[in-house]
């Protein structure tokens, strides 16, 4: 079984000073709601082998806040063609994925996360909020096996969902 965790970004600041769009920065919410995200992961000790990430400003920010809270000690691989990438590329680069890693989580956009995590499950329809994490299970022994229709969603947490259960009260 191979294991994918779709991290969307956190919330980005539409006010700051950017050149171009994949220079945008996260907001002070989204920075917050990164961490959150990575604590989180960490106390489900389920977390990935590797981390492949857009090239986006506000994506390798996320990335960055997430594994220092969370202390994750994989190696986190930046990759343009995440960046504004199709379901079938994200696809492709999940095919890329070297067998001997179990899970990898990919970072990166919206519309693209719910389209893939959509596609993976079967064609379903999937909203993915900023920060929203996702762990999509596939019964593949091979990365090149992923296919749409494969996946099993497992869960699906929002920094929003974690704030309203309270979480994490006497977490550590």
């Amino acid at each position: 079984m191979k294991t994918i965790l779709l991290f969307r970004h956190g919330k980005s600041d539409w006010d700051a000073d950017y050149e171009a769009d994949h220079n945008r920065p996260l907001a002070k919410r989204g920075e917050k709601a990164a961490s959150l995200m990575g604590r989180y992961l960490a106390s489900l000790d389920q977390l990935p082998d590797r981390v492949i990430c857009s090239s986006a400003v506000r994506a390798k920010e996320t990335v960055r806040l997430a594994a220092k809270a969370g202390k994750w000690s994989c190696p986190i691989t930046i990759a343009e063609k995440l960046y504004e990438a199709s379901p079938e590329q994200v696809l492709g680069l999940i095919h890329e994925s070297q067998d001997s890693l179990n899970s990898i989580l990919l970072a990166g956009h919206e519309p693209t996360w719910s389209l893939v995590a959509g596609g993976l499950i079967g064609k379903a329809n999937v909203k993915f909020p900023t920060a929203a994490m996702a762990r999509i299970d596939l019964d593949v022994a091979r990365w090149k096996e992923a296919e749409f229709g494969k996946g099993n969603l497992v869960w699906l947490m929002t920094p929003k969902l974690l704030a309203g259960i309270g979480w994490p009260a006497g977490v550590k």
